[in-house]
């Protein structure tokens, strides 16, 4: 029942008489019907996680690849505009190390 509905993780709670309760919504067993609440993200943020979160084999999967080398770029590239003895150009390089850790961190766990 779990993959007709396409829930995971579809647990039975309880049962009445032809009737199955799950955390989602009931199942008719004699009419084969089913009531259940699905929650789901509005259609923007839905395309927008769906981007994000695209798969190498999905068709957008090396708009995001070029999209991630593109920032890497810039973020390189702008330490070009500084001179290195300048304040602001230190204070970059540190944030930009601070950013390196916190993301080798983040990538970790």
């Amino acid at each position: 029942m779990g993959k007709e509905l396409k829930i995971k993780g579809l647990e039975v709670e309880k049962t009445e008489g032809n009737i199955l309760h799950f955390k989602q919504g009931t199942y008719d067993a004699a009419s084969g019907k089913a009531k259940y609440s699905k929650m789901e993200l509005p259609f923007v943020l839905d395309k927008m996680v769906k981007l994000h979160k695209s798969q190498s084999k999905e068709t957008l999967s090396p708009l995001n690849t070029f999209f991630g080398i593109s920032l890497f770029f810039f973020v390189i590239s702008s330490f070009w505009m500084f001179n290195p003895k300048t304040k602001a150009f230190k204070r970059g390089i540190k944030f930009a190390i601070a950013g390196l850790i916190i993301s080798m961190i983040l990538l970790c766990l």
